[in-house]
């Protein structure tokens, strides 16, 4: 007889269980089955997150370095936000754009700087437009990021559900055919395993991520604030030289 036969067949004739990936999945409870699937999906979507995210801010960090050598480069901030436009593709330049746009403002309108009330209610609103608009930008950039957390968090206890509902299923299967060997039993605790080993797969990743991503967005918040402390300062110091 071939040697494979022999290898495929149980020693009572019976055909052994298939306990592949793809045949645990195949041949799982409908309960475990789904909570596969509901880890599979949640997998490649943090996934999708965390390539979106780690390129979103290594783009960022480019075009930060890019505007701060034409920011402190010497030449005119009138140019700079000519250039910059009213749409701006990264928040360094939408921080840049606000604080302009207060400055252009209080030009039209030909506020008198000599007027110290005047001025101050112009540094105000600067401060104002570039906070709000820091707050904003950083809003937009920690999307999702909580979702990362939240599979972190979630996976392993759903893939424990998993698991519960698997063991279950062969103490079932033990009390039904009254049979304790191991090829009962083996098809449910390799359900109940896999469906764990996927909630870590999910969980892991995740928690890693998130971690990174938070800190890379601190520091990136963090040089937000900065960019805007220098840039007011930079402001009040013109208000204070000249006369609108």
């Amino acid at each position: 007889m071939d040697t494979t036969t022999v290898q495929a067949v149980a020693i009572d004739g019976s055909v052994a269980p298939d306990l592949s990936i793809i045949g645990l999945v195949l041949h799982a409870d409908i309960i475990v089955k789904l909570v596969i699937l509901m880890l599979l999906a949640a997998s490649f979507w943090s996934w999708t997150i965390i390539f979106e995210k780690l390129m979103r801010f290594a783009r960022l960090r480019s075009q930060a370095e890019k505007f701060e050598d034409a920011f402190w480069s010497g030449g005119s901030l009138e140019d700079l936000f000519d250039r910059v436009g009213s749409r701006p593709d990264h928040p360094m330049a939408a921080v840049f754009a606000a604080a302009m746009t207060e400055w252009r403002r209080a030009v039209k309108r030909g506020v008198a700087i000599a007027d110290e009330k005047l001025r101050a209610g112009l540094q105000q609103r600067i401060g104002q437009a570039m906070q709000v608009t820091v707050d904003r930008e950083l809003e937009r950039l920690e999307r999702y990021l909580g979702f990362l957390a939240t599979v972190g968090s979630t996976a392993p206890f759903i893939g424990l559900f998993g698991t519960v509902w698997g063991i279950m299923n062969s103490f079932q299967a033990i009390a039904l055919s009254k049979n304790t060997s191991l090829a009962v039993v083996a098809p449910g605790i390799a359900e109940a395993l896999f469906a764990t080993a996927i909630g870590l797969i999910a969980a892991i990743p995740a928690v890693v991520a998130y971690n990174k991503l938070s800190a890379d967005l601190d520091r990136y918040g963090n040089r937000l604030e900065h960019f805007s402390a220098e840039f007011h300062s930079l402001l009040s110091r013109q208000l204070d030289e000249k006369q609108v």
